[in-house]
């Protein structure tokens, strides 16, 4: 086996105590083994598969964890962290505690092809900077034309145009402007969207400098120049879109229905999502920016795809270090950078990259003009703040002062330890590393599910933990990051000859090429059965064999089959585009309580994972 390629689709994770993997010895790291965590299962559509083509010399180790920065300071706790993080939830204020653990860039020449307007947000009160931003999704208004048009309301070029415009829309009982406030990014993006302007003057940029430089245990509340505007600003906008408390009912995809079935002029969304209203609904939709007072005020929202940092323990391995900078050359160059868009109309924070904006931003084209592209403010507490704030505005708990205040009280609370206290412990640690019999972590997962569960056969068809199970004890936190709340767990009734063609779907290429196993990591994890496959050399496997305990498995024979994954992995033709067989979609029925509740439940009563099987034999 040439590389150990380690995907996890359904972000799990289980790290458990620094002593890890008791009774096992971790390989250690050479010079040509890059370990790289991802963000989210989206960049193993295009990225990952392109960066392994660009170095078929380095062992690519991708693993998906969780969009989160507390993510990865766990890690750092347990010693763990990789070579290369991505994360797009991010802010210095989150990344506080890994401070003293990343490489500064700051010196390299990739730093150098940023326009430093962009990196500078990055740079610590140091110089270093450690952190670095890929491309930029750009989030704004999107407005249906012919619905203004309809109307013969001219499309808006500053607030004033916008508020009248959502006047006129409302008393033609048409919708003028929409979010969906039970989000928290839309909370926050709308609150900072309204009041750009004011966020990017020097007054603001001198906040955001200090409020993202404070100390783990330190704690900036907001200031008295910059934030009591934004908070009127956003009083205002909430008054002039006409948001009512029962607003906060309706759903991302409720607002998009709306404006599909013509009964909303516009709403808050990305670039992306207006090209989709254009080509697959036909909508004649257009981009607008954030509306400041003139038109010289409006901005566009961004917020990068992700960022990108560096465990400054490569500084030990200068070969490995070369490679870590080669890859991260690579990803930032313009092609690196398409892949990471995985297909969504992006703008760059680079200056030797030429994305051309599309079509849809012809609206906001001054915007880009005047270099006016905001990158958001997204510390994982502005997040929750800005939910609970905004939507206590909309209920009329608040007006713009009591927001402020609440808002700067949340903020300014010192920052407390939140380990929290210890809910189980694991007695055996199981490396994650997959091996031509499977990982031994991921199947003590799968068999402690089985268990659970009372099935005869379990099969993740989808990658269902994120690393080694270390010894030691976990708490409820850390219990959350255990199984993806997106995995779907299923059941059916099915003969052997219908398992056959469960792990046909699984493995085999497809007659139209679509491959299910574009990664060692998806080989599909199984429960109370073996079965054997053959690498073919060139990034396809064949099905040979399905067995139970040695034995090939009859045809007539019936098991109660446990199913456990997220389809789209699989399913989606922007994935792998292998629509599960349909008969045996049919079948499946969901379970009641999701795979971690069953977990959590075996280890509540004082039970421990069961031990691994080696479930695949690969040749």
């Amino acid at each position: 086996m040439k590389k150990r390629i380690v995907f996890v689709f359904v972000a799990v994770t289980l790290f458990i105590g620094l002593s890890a993997c008791k009774g096992e010895v971790r390989e250690e790291n050479d010079s040509n083994k890059i370990t790289m965590y991802l963000w989210d299962f989206s960049m193993t559509k295009e990225l990952t598969p392109w960066l392994e083509k660009q170095f078929p010399e380095l062992d690519f180790e991708f693993i998906v964890g969780n969009n989160s920065m507390d993510f990865y300071c766990y890690l750092e706790e347990k010693g763990d962290l990789p070579d290369i993080l991505t994360c797009r939830r991010f802010s210095l204020n989150d990344a506080t505690q890994l401070k003293n653990h990343l490489l500064d860039l700051s010196r390299t020449e990739l730093v150098g092809t940023f326009y430093t307007s962009y990196i500078e947000n990055n740079r610590d009160t140091d110089g270093a900077i450690q952190w670095l931003p890929m491309c930029a999704e750009v989030d704004g208004i999107i407005a249906n034309r012919d619905i203004f048009e309809a109307y013969d309301v001219p499309l808006p070029n500053n607030y004033a145009d916008f508020a009248n415009a959502c006047r006129i829309f409302e008393e033609n009982g048409i919708g003028g402007f929409y979010n969906d406030y039970q989000a928290d990014y839309s909370c926050l993006e709308v609150m900072q969207g309204c009041a750009i302007p004011e966020l990017m003057s020097l007054k603001g940029i001198n906040w955001r400098m200090q409020y993202e430089s404070e100390t783990v245990d330190g704690a900036t509340g907001l200031d008295e120049y910059v934030w009591p505007v934004v908070f009127d600003k956003l009083e205002r906008f909430l008054a002039d879109t006409y948001v009512k408390p029962e607003d906060m009912n309706r759903t991302f995809n409720d607002i998009k229905a709306l404006f599909v079935d013509g009964r909303l002029a516009m709403f808050r969304g990305t670039v992306s999502d207006c090209i989709v209203l254009q080509t697959e609904n036909g909508i004649n939709t257009t981009m607008l920016p954030y509306f400041g007072e003139t038109e010289n005020d409006n901005w566009l929202l961004t917020y990068p795809v992700f960022q990108v940092a560096v465990n400054n323990d490569v500084e030990q391995d200068t070969v490995k270090k070369e490679n870590v900078i080669k890859v991260l050359e690579a990803m930032f160059s313009e092609e690196g950078q398409r892949r990471a868009a995985s297909g969504n109309a992006v703008l760059t924070y680079s200056k030797t990259v030429n994305f051309e904006p599309d079509k849809s931003l012809l609206r906001a084209e001054r915007c880009l003009e005047q270099n006016h592209m905001y990158q958001r403010l997204a510390s994982t507490e502005f997040f929750s703040i800005s939910q609970n704030v905004v939507q206590n505005m909309i209920r009329g708990v608040y007006d713009a002062r009591e927001a402020y205040e609440d808002f700067d009280r949340q903020l300014s609370m010192p920052g407390e330890e939140t380990a929290g206290e210890a809910v189980c412990y694991m007695e055996t640690g199981y490396d994650y590393t997959f091996t031509e019999h499977g990982s031994k972590a991921v199947s003590a997962v799968a068999n402690t599910l089985r268990k659970a569960t009372g099935a005869d056969v379990l099969i993740g068809y989808t990658t269902i933990i994120t690393s080694s199970i270390y010894e030691g004890e976990y708490t409820q936190e850390q219990m959350k990051w255990l199984i993806h709340n997106r995995v779907a767990l299923k059941q059916a009734e099915l003969t052997g000859a219908q398992i056959r063609e469960v792990m046909d779907w699984l493995v085999n290429v497809k007659e139209d090429g679509s491959n299910p196993i574009c990664h060692l990591n998806q080989i599909p994890v199984t429960s109370g059965m073996e079965y054997k496959i053959k690498d073919n050399q060139d990034g396809t496997y064949t099905l040979e064999e399905v067995t139970i305990n040695g034995k090939e498995i009859e045809d007539n024979a019936l098991f109660r089959v446990n199913m456990l994954g997220n389809d789209n992995a699989i399913e989606a033709a922007f994935f792998r585009n292998c629509p599960m067989p349909g008969e045996i979609k049919e079948k499946l029925e969901p379970m009641e309580g999701s795979a971690i509740e069953y977990f959590q439940e075996i280890l509540a009563e004082g039970g421990q994972p069961e031990a691994p099987t080696e479930y695949v034999t690969i040749r």
